[in-house]
């Protein structure tokens, strides 16, 4: 699905959620949404458990941050990450926040990066609590980049039937075209991919196998879809109506 890039983004990591062998996905999925101005990984860096980090971070220049475990049990790296998160945002210098952990205990922060006008992306393992995932505008699972990564792992595209199946998806889909369109019934495909990433953080035609938003949309064969010429260019825009619609006209 498309989105719009939004400038100079901040990229904060949590190496205690996160797995060193999908940082080069997440930093290939964050540059199709801006510049990743800023890197920083957090961490305990005297502790063996991170060393497979420490020779990706030179490579993709991302600043490790060192915070040491004070108390057992207590997190002390979310809050490292969190009073940067709050430093950052005040310099004014940034359009969006890119957090990436599978911790519910950044929803907060999401929210309140939220409330400031910015953009918040999400990235995380589909463990990650549900208040975390829709406090973000969007929400990535790291499982999609793994498998972008490793040629063995294959997302299987869903079938036609299956995908009809999906009651969820079919009623997203129907709704946000429903809501996106013009008297004709006809939604154009980039306002209804920004109406259901408002409504589902993290939906992903990805998750079904398909790349594309209008991929999907072709194959559930629940939708008519027109491609417009724009202007006199080779440019084309695409639109989407449910095909009840026209049975109805």
């Amino acid at each position: 699905m498309a989105c719009e890039k939004s400038g100079r983004l901040a990229v904060l990591i949590d190496a205690d959620n996160t797995q060193p062998s999908i940082i080069e996905g997440i930093l290939s999925e964050i540059a199709q949404y801006g510049t990743a101005s800023v890197r920083r990984i957090y961490g305990d860096w005297t502790s063996t458990a991170l060393k497979s980090w420490k020779a990706l971070l030179l490579q993709h220049s991302i600043q490790p941050i060192q915070q040491f475990g004070y108390t057992k049990g207590k997190n002390a790296t979310d809050s490292a990450m969190i009073i940067d998160a709050m430093d950052l945002l005040y310099t004014g210098k940034f359009d969006g926040f890119c957090i990436v952990s599978s911790d519910s205990d950044f929803t907060k922060l999401a929210s309140r990066i939220r409330e400031s006008g910015l953009t918040v992306y999400g990235f995380g393992e589909k463990k990650t609590p549900s208040p975390f995932v829709s406090a973000c505008d969007k929400f990535i699972y790291t499982e999609l980049l793994r498998a972008k990564i490793n040629e063995n792992e294959v997302i299987v595209k869903k079938t036609a039937t299956e995908l009809k199946m999906d009651s969820q998806l079919v009623r997203l889909l129907r709704n946000a075209v429903e809501s996106s369109s013009d008297e004709s019934g006809w939604a154009h495909l980039a306002t209804l991919g920004a109406t259901i990433a408002k409504q589902l953080p993290e939906f992903d035609p990805r998750n079904y196998g398909y790349s594309k938003l209008g991929e999907l949309i072709r194959a559930t064969s629940l939708f008519e879809v027109n491609e417009r010429l724009i202007g006199e260019g080779p440019s084309k825009a695409i639109y989407v109506r449910d095909k009840r619609k026209k049975n109805e006209s």
